[in-house]
């Protein structure tokens, strides 16, 4: 089934993208992870498989492993998800939208949404360490955030690396970034940034 939800003006569908910026507040765990954040290239940190119903979201993160979570309300809260989150405090961004970049008939988009979601609700379920190896993207034993969504939408065709490198660091190439994700899809800011 496909669910549709509305986050900060920004209306998203089962298998579509949350791009997040990590840091927020003054607090000391706002402003130190803003300073990891800085160590991401580009302006997007963090990426969150939107798929519903309602707030319900699939991310590798702070937990240390794959889990689901519930936005709360229309607004992204990062301290009000800190129970389910864990300790990670970051800002939406915008969501990107990888099948709007792909040529997919009605029917195969839907189909495609509901194995992202089914496919990254089951690493959840299946408690699935954090990926730190960042060079190891084909990997499915464990995940980083980009990783994730990419492992998702391969296996249904759809390659979100774009084979960028960071800092022209040969081999990096292989790492999956979230800025890479939203440079690589149709994408809408929060508050038009």
């Amino acid at each position: 089934m496909i669910h549709t939800y509305e986050i900060e003006g920004l209306r998203v569908q089962t298998g579509d993208l949350l791009c997040t910026s990590d840091g927020g507040g003054a607090d000391i765990t706002g402003q130190f992870w803003r300073l990891i954040g800085k160590l991401i290239p580009g302006d997007v940190d963090h990426i969150v498989i939107y798929v519903g119903p309602g707030g319900r979201c699939v991310e590798a993160g702070a937990k240390g492993k794959v889990i689901t979570f519930n936005i709360t309300g229309n607004t992204w809260n990062a301290n009000e998800m800190k129970s389910e989150r864990g300790p990670f405090v970051d800002m939406l961004y915008g969501a990107a939208y990888p099948l709007l970049s792909a040529d997919i008939d009605p029917a195969g988009a839907v189909a495609i949404r509901e194995d992202v979601a089914a496919y990254s609700v089951r690493q959840a379920e299946l408690e699935k360490p954090y990926n730190f190896n960042f060079f190891d993207s084909g990997t499915e034993g464990s995940f980083y955030c980009s990783q994730l969504a990419y492992r998702a939408y391969l296996r249904n065709g759809i390659d979100l690396n774009t084979g960028a490198s960071v800092w022209s660091i040969p081999g990096t190439e292989k790492i999956v970034l979230p800025q890479e994700i939203w440079d690589g899809c149709v994408h809408e800011s929060v508050g038009g940034r």
